[in-house]
């Protein structure tokens, strides 16, 4: 199985400092810094990152799960909202709440709740966060 790997740069230290984030396919080359993180600066931001992986990870896991369960034909669509919460002297990602919003077609509602339930429980990304999950969804509409 392939490794992935990314790069941050951080010149200057805290609030003042600037950093950088590239990624080994060249899709992410963004700055970030206090300004893109809790402010409204353009560039990226960890917990923007985490959303868009978590978001893509289940959505993907979904689409493999329906498939075998032999559904071949659907529109799977996820927001993740990643939260960044004050503890103590520091921060932490205190919640991921996924919205889903599904189209597929002659699927009954209980066989979806249980596949997208699991599809959230076993995500790579979802088994690697230490915190709250939580999955809304839409389905047909």
């Amino acid at each position: 199985m392939p490794t992935r790997h990314a790069t941050a740069r951080y010149e200057g230290f805290g609030q003042s400092g600037k950093g950088h984030v590239s990624s080994q396919s060249g899709v992410l080359d963004n700055p970030y810094g206090f300004g893109t993180r809790f402010g409204d600066e353009p560039g990226t931001n960890p917990e923007e990152l985490l959303a868009a992986s978590h978001a893509s990870c289940f959505t993907m896991a979904l689409s493999f799960a329906l498939a075998q369960a032999g559904h071949d034909s659907g529109t799977l669509e996820t927001t993740a909202k990643v939260t960044i919460d004050k503890q103590g002297d520091g921060f932490a990602i205190t919640r991921s709440a996924l919205d889903l919003k599904a189209w597929i077609d002659g699927i009954e509602p209980a066989e979806f709740e249980r596949i997208a339930a699991d599809a959230k429980a076993n995500c790579p990304i979802s088994k690697v966060l230490n915190c709250e999950i939580t999955l809304s969804h839409t389905l047909n509409g």
